[in-house]
């Protein structure tokens, strides 16, 4: 029986996605929930596992294909597995000789050295046109050990193979090869192609500092009070969540009290229209791997500190593994980006689109400030740290702008710390 995979639905928000890779090729066999393939969506890349179990028998849209949802990308023949090699093979070899790639080639029968039997190899497509770009001929594929079913050649077995020869090419001293190698100094010595979550993220940056009037201010706030509630209660906290204390939730707490007495910094703009949220979501910035994700802490206007806790730790964690959702990319209406974990003070990060804003946190660092109370001024050790507010000036005027920051700094250095874990 031949089984249709579909283009998974991905969220609720998700209409297509780009193939980005075929973890199999036409004849492999696959089992029930063996990754089949990696997609790329706007929101999030993701490995696609298998819904059937048997052969891939036809693969019907190739990497860098934009499919909508619910189209048919491959079928798979989930016959007897007796049955199922043969009927397979058939099909592999009527489509291998109508496109031309059937080579017919000598090949030792090791089971009955003397008989030297005629037997025919197949090369998938996929491998013939590597084997085209790297003008390999019939007699190189034939050298290669195939590790696929039944010894056939994968793409993975003639690219190792390529990588092999690259090692051991001898290197020309002609003039005109010397020439070459000058000229190729002067050129970029490696080059790769940006994969689909950095082209996502590139396309996003761009079209935000196109869409957006970016305008930034900045203000420093004394943490020292924080910095001493961490340190005193970082054990115990560890012991009963089971994770570490930050100061990541300190800062979303304070940032969601100060986007509840401003709403418009809670709001986005579509073309002419101001769109206020009823909820507050803040995106989360998460470095990973592959480059940036901005889940969204949603509605935090209901949540107390713990709840910050376990809010940030269960989305960070889970944006590393890969296991976020589709949904949880999209609906934030306020972002945070801590480029101070990587020990930077300041920047001026991008606006977030549909955002109208977004606070940079900077690393805290400990310097003298003056302290003024009422024995007169004095200068004190102090952990200070450097938030950036940018903000979208079609929307926001430097004077509300300044009064959330501010605002966001209040709320930190006058938190109430009688906190319950």
């Amino acid at each position: 029986m031949i089984i249709d995979i579909v283009m998974p639905k991905m969220g609720e928000s998700i209409t297509e996605g780009t193939i980005l890779e075929w973890r199999k090729e036409v004849g492999d066999p696959i089992a029930l929930d063996e990754i089949l393939l990696e997609i790329g969506t706007d929101k999030v890349d993701s490995e696609i596992p298998s819904s059937a179990e048997g052969v891939v028998v036809e693969i019907l849209a190739k990497p860098n294909d934009v499919v909508e949802v619910g189209k048919v990308i491959a079928k798979i023949d989930n016959e007897s597995e007796s049955a199922a090699p043969t009927k397979i093979v058939d099909k592999l070899e009527k489509s291998l000789i109508d496109n031309s790639l059937t080579f017919e080639s000598t090949i030792p029968d090791v089971s009955n050295p003397k008989a030297n039997i005629e037997k025919k190899k197949f090369y998938s497509p996929v491998v013939m046109k590597i084997a085209t770009k790297n003008q390999l001929s019939l007699t190189d594929l034939e050298q290669i050990l195939g590790t696929g079913r039944g010894g056939r050649v994968t793409k993975k077995d003639v690219l190792f193979y390529i990588d092999e020869i690259k090692k051991y090419e001898p290197t020309s001293l002609n003039n005109e090869s010397n020439e070459s190698t000058q000229a190729s100094k002067v050129g970029p010595l490696n080059e790769e192609e940006m994969s689909h979550m950095r082209q996502k993220i590139s396309k996003h940056m761009v079209e935000s500092l196109s869409t957006s009037a970016h305008v930034y201010v900045m203000t420093e706030v004394d943490m020292s009070r924080i910095v001493e509630f961490v340190s005193l209660n970082e054990v115990s906290f560890k012991n009963q969540e089971s994770y570490s204390l930050t100061y990541t939730p300190f800062i979303v707490k304070a940032t969601a009290e100060a986007l509840s007495k401003f709403p418009k910094m809670n709001a986005s703009v579509e073309g002419s229209k101001i769109i206020y949220h009823k909820d507050i979501n803040i995106g989360l910035a998460v470095s990973i791997k592959q480059g940036l994700v901005v889940p969204s802490l949603t509605n935090c206007e209901e949540k107390n500190f713990l709840g910050f806790c376990r809010s940030v730790n269960n989305i960070a964690n889970r944006s590393r593994q890969g296991k976020l959702s589709p949904d949880e990319l999209s609906g934030s209406t306020f972002s945070i980006t801590n480029f101070g974990v990587f020990g930077v003070t300041m920047g001026t990060p991008i606006i977030n689109q549909p955002n109208v804003g977004i606070l940079g946190v900077g690393a805290i660092q400990k310097k003298p400030v003056v302290i003024e109370d009422e024995k007169g001024d004095s200068i004190g050790i102090r952990s200070m740290i450097t938030l950036t507010l940018g903000f979208d000036h079609r929307l926001i005027d430097g004077a509300e702008g300044s009064e959330f920051i501010t605002s966001i700094k209040t709320n930190l250095e006058s938190m109430n710390l009688e906190l319950q874990f």
